[in-house]
């Protein structure tokens, strides 16, 4: 059943809300107006949007104190270690209940409850698409935290705290925001019930979230293959430029592929459900930022970088 929710909730207003500051601090840094910002709140200001080779060309720019704030990019693993646990507790906990007939914990029915407003924006599937939205989730930072230990390699770049603290709360928040779409009720799922429930746009999200995820993985091997020699021993911890996969027609397929995942959950909740449209353009307007301020480094250091190349997404932007 496809509707909407009597009133936006919680959580959707707070999506609403980060998309649009992650998009005003993207006009902002393209603005000529930070020229007149005094100097310590436009390095405030930079100090905190950048992060790994995009702080580095700042530098020079950075006041000796802020260096305090500073924590190893190589912490990104931190994100999806608390993802893998938190939003797969959720899963298990989301699985009791609509196989198992469970019902879910106290403290998270109220949270949810609070969070969620006392109405659901309805999605099309109902509970198995929530199920296979949290799992896909789940199967994605997996992965994510599986390359950071087997394939990317850092250099000694770093991130603000305040981004770090905020990729921390973000991971935990997703996960609520899923089982927030959906009563949740106690069910008594068979095999038979997901089948009668799995619809087109259940088939189409996931072979979406599949395609993205390759090419995703696909341009982790090679930026970081762009540090390792043919044996595979890491030799250069220096940047140079990518070729490759989506890498031929964007500086920063990895953050496309991430925005065609969540797009890929948002086809599997079926394309209508408000919060998750809120995530999404979340998304959008994150990635689109630090995909800018890397095109910009990549320009900035490279005097034949190819000039076919967007920034973010292939052919418009």
């Amino acid at each position: 059943m496809l509707g909407t929710a009597t009133k936006p909730d919680c959580l959707a207003c707070l999506w609403l809300a980060l998309a649009v500051a992650f998009l005003l601090a993207q006009l902002l840094h393209r603005s000529v107006a930070t020229a007149y910002f005094p100097r310590t709140l436009l390095c405030l200001f930079e100090d905190v949007i950048r992060y790994g080779k995009t702080k580095s060309v700042w530098e020079g720019q950075r006041f000796a104190w802020m260096s305090r704030c500073d924590v190893p990019k190589r912490w990104f693993s931190h994100f999806y270690v608390v993802s893998v646990f938190w939003n797969g507790f959720l899963l298990i906990l989301f699985i009791q209940t609509l196989f198992f007939g469970h019902n879910i914990p106290a403290w998270l029915a109220t949270l949810v409850k609070v969070l969620s407003g006392e109405s659901h924006d309805r999605v099309m599937g109902g509970e198995l698409s929530a199920f296979l939205v949290l799992t896909l989730l789940w199967l994605h930072c997996l992965r994510r935290l599986a390359e950071c230990i087997l394939v990317n390699v850092f250099s000694d770049g770093v991130i603000h705290l305040v981004q770090y603290c905020f990729g921390l709360m973000y991971y935990i928040l997703l996960g609520i925001t899923v089982l927030c779409q959906v009563p949740l009720h106690r069910k008594s799922f068979s095999a038979v019930d997901v089948l009668r429930q799995t619809r087109w746009h259940h088939i189409l999200g996931i072979l979406i979230y599949i395609w993205a995820s390759v090419h995703q993985h696909r341009c982790h091997e090679i930026l970081a293959n762009l540090r390792k020699n043919k044996s595979g021993q890491v030799v250069d911890m220096g940047h140079r430029v990518p070729y490759g996969d989506w890498f031929d027609r964007v500086s920063c397929p990895h953050y496309f592929a991430e925005l065609l995942i969540y797009i890929a959950m948002a086809v599997v909740f079926g394309i209508w459900n408000f919060t998750w449209c809120m995530v999404v353009m979340y998304v959008l307007s994150n990635q689109s930022l630090a995909a800018i301020l890397c095109h910009e480094f990549y320009l900035r250091t490279f005097d034949k970088y190819p000039k076919q190349r967007r920034a973010f997404i292939p052919f418009v932007f």
